[in-house]
């Protein structure tokens, strides 16, 4: 596997807790059957291309959504999100009432009720999670605070953390801290009080940053 795209940080992570296991569905197996059912062949290789740069990898758990998908695996297009044609980003950890896909554009979502992109594309997901392992090793204090009081939150000082690519999910670095909000639940499910904060306080600027440059 090949991470380019990703920040030293992402790629630590994924060289210390990453694992590969079983890839799940060949792409190319499945390519016939799925282009005779009316898949665009641009759909299926963008499945293939995501299979071999993704598909087995194992991750530690999110801290939130259940800990995200089980392992990253493509599966079953489906065009049935006004979106566009999308396919399964890998299985749920839990029982869930939504998936993770992966969307037309790339985008990394969720889909209940509604489609809720998380991140502008997998990379984006990948780079959270290694975030959120970063601040709970490095912070002082992890504060989580849910429903209207994500609202109250003052963000005056921090800026978006670009690499995360986000969406739905957004992640703010102030000058002692780092806040991750998600409120990809409260869009799926329209359930506002799904929204939920992380406050990772007290951090020096490796703590911040990990590594990653301030103009990244």
């Amino acid at each position: 596997m090949t991470f380019e795209h990703l920040t030293n940080r992402a790629r630590s992570f994924i060289g210390a807790h990453g694992v590969r296991a079983d890839a799940g569905p060949v792409v190319e197996e499945l390519r016939q059957p799925w282009l005779d059912h009316g898949v665009p062949a641009a759909v299926v290789d963008r499945m293939a291309a995501y299979q071999r740069r993704w598909g087995g990898l194992v991750l530690p758990p999110s801290p939130v959504y259940d800990g995200g998908p089980k392992q990253l695996c493509a599966d079953l297009p489906d065009n049935s999100h006004a979106e566009g044609w999308s396919f399964e980003a890998g299985p749920q950890r839990t029982a869930l009432p939504y998936g993770f896909w992966i969307g037309p554009s790339g985008e990394f979502a969720i889909d209940g009720d509604h489609w809720a992109p998380l991140h502008a594309s997998i990379e984006g997901w990948v780079e959270a999670l290694a975030l959120a392992h970063h601040a709970a090793s490095w912070a002082r204090q992890i504060t989580k605070v849910t429903g209207e009081d994500v609202d109250a939150i003052d963000l005056t000082g921090f800026e978006p953390v670009p690499e995360v690519r986000g969406l739905a999910d957004t992640w703010w670095r102030g000058p002692d801290s780092l806040i991750a909000v998600h409120t990809g639940e409260a869009v799926a499910l329209s359930w506002p009080r799904g929204r939920t904060a992380w406050i990772y306080s007290g951090l020096d600027n490796w703590g911040l940053h990990g590594g990653v440059p301030d103009d990244d």
